[in-house]
C-alpha cells in the first residue's frame, strides 16, 4: 500500500474510533432495574388514564418524575416519549405536551413524558459550565432509560414509538436518538444546531476554547447523520430569536431520509394551535396508530 493509501486508511481508523467512543459515553447498565414507583393515578373522560410515577436513570441519582399517559382496553399501541423546552416557568417541565398525549391516547398511543434537568428552578443560570459535559451525558443516557421505560408497558408497540422534543428537549432527543435508534417517527422542534450555540448567555466558562473542544464530541449534526429508517420532522418559526434561517438549512441537511422542515408564523414558544395539530397528525401517520381507534375487549 502506498503511503497516501496508509495515511488515507488511518484517518478511516480515526474517525470509526470516534465515533465508537461517541456511542460509548451514553453507554449504561440496561440490566439496572427501573424502580417505577406509581405516586397517583387519574382516569379522564373519553377512556385516558394519567399515572403520575417516578423511575430511576442511575443508581445514586435521584428519581426523575414522569407522566404516564395511555388509554383504557387498547392493544397493541404506538409509543411516544415527549421531552420538554426551557422556557415558560410553567411549562419547563413534563406538563409541557401533556393535553397533547391526553389528546394521542384514545387514537391508540401510550406517552411518556418526563422532566429533564433543566426542569429545576434557575437551571440554566445557575449552572457551571464546566459541569455541561457531564451534564450532557446523564440527560441522555435519562432519556435512554426513559425508552426503555416506555418499551417496558406491555401494550406499546416497539416498531411504533416515536420521540417529540422541543428545544432542549429536541437537541437533546437528537444525541440520544444518534445512539438509541429505537424512535421510528421523531418530531424536533424549535432547534439550534449546535448545544454551543446556547452556552453562553449567562454564566461564562473559565476557557471557552476548553469548553468548546470538551464539547465538540456531542456535536449534534455528527449524531443526527446516524440516525438511520426513522422518518423525521421539523418545526419552526419564522420569527425565532434563538434559531436562524441557517441553522435549520444545516440540520435539515444532516438527517437522513425521510425528512421534512416546517415553518409557522409563531416566535420559539411554538404555541399555534397549528403547530401540535399538525404535529399530532404527522406523528399518527408515520406510526401507524388509528385516528378514530376503539377500545379494544
Amino acid at each position: 500500500m502506498s503511503t497516501h493509501g496508509l495515511r488515507q486508511a488511518g484517518c478511516v481508523l480515526v474517525l470509526l474510533g470516534a465515533l465508537r467512543a461517541q456511542g460509548a459515553l451514553f453507554d449504561y447498565d440496561r440490566r439496572a432495574p427501573l424502580e417505577v414507583k406509581e405516586l397517583d393515578r387519574q382516569q379522564l373522560d373519553g377512556g385516558v388514564v394519567v399515572r403520575d410515577v417516578t423511575f430511576s436513570a442511575a443508581p445514586g441519582q435521584p428519581a426523575v418524575k414522569a407522566y404516564l399517559v395511555e388509554p383504557v382496553g387498547q392493544t397493541p399501541c404506538a409509543g411516544v416519549l415527549w421531552l420538554h423546552w426551557l422556557g415558560a416557568p410553567e411549562t419547563t417541565n413534563r406538563t409541557q405536551f401533556l393535553i397533547e398525549a391526553i389528546r394521542l391516547a384514545p387514537k391508540g398511543v401510550v406517552s411518556l413524558l418526563i422532566d429533564a434537568m433543566w426542569a429545576a428552578p434557575n437551571w440554566y443560570e445557575t449552572r457551571v459550565p464546566e459541569e455541561d459535559f457531564a451534564a450532557s451525558v446523564r440527560q441522555v443516557i435519562t432519556i435512554r432509560r426513559a425508552m426503555d421505560l416506555l418499551l417496558s408497558q406491555p401494550r406499546v408497540d416497539a416498531a411504533r414509538v416515536g420521540l417529540v422534543g422541543h428545544d432542549y428537549g429536541g437537541m437533546y432527543g437528537m444525541l440520544a436518538s444518534g445512539v438509541d435508534q429505537r424512535a421510528k417517527a421523531s418530531v424536533f422542534i424549535a432547534t439550534t444546531s449546535s448545544l454551543t450555540h446556547w452556552a453562553f448567555f449567562a454564566r461564562q466558562p473559565t476557557s471557552k476554547a476548553e469548553y468548546l473542544r470538551q464539547n465538540s464530541v456531542i456535536e449534534l449534526t455528527d449524531f443526527v447523520r446516524r440516525i438511520k429508517n426513522a422518518a423525521t420532522l421539523l418545526q419552526f418559526a419564522k420569527s425565532d430569536a434563538y434559531v436562524s434561517r441557517s441553522d435549520t438549512a444545516v440540520l435539515l441537511a444532516a438527517f437522513n431520509e425521510p425528512k421534512e422542515r416546517r415553518f409557522y408564523d409563531a416566535d420559539h414558544a411554538m404555541t399555534p394551535a397549528v403547530i401540535s395539530e399538525e404535529r399530532e397528525a404527522w406523528l399518527l401517520e408515520h406510526l401507524g396508530a388509528a385516528k378514530d381507534a376503539g377500545s379494544g375487549p
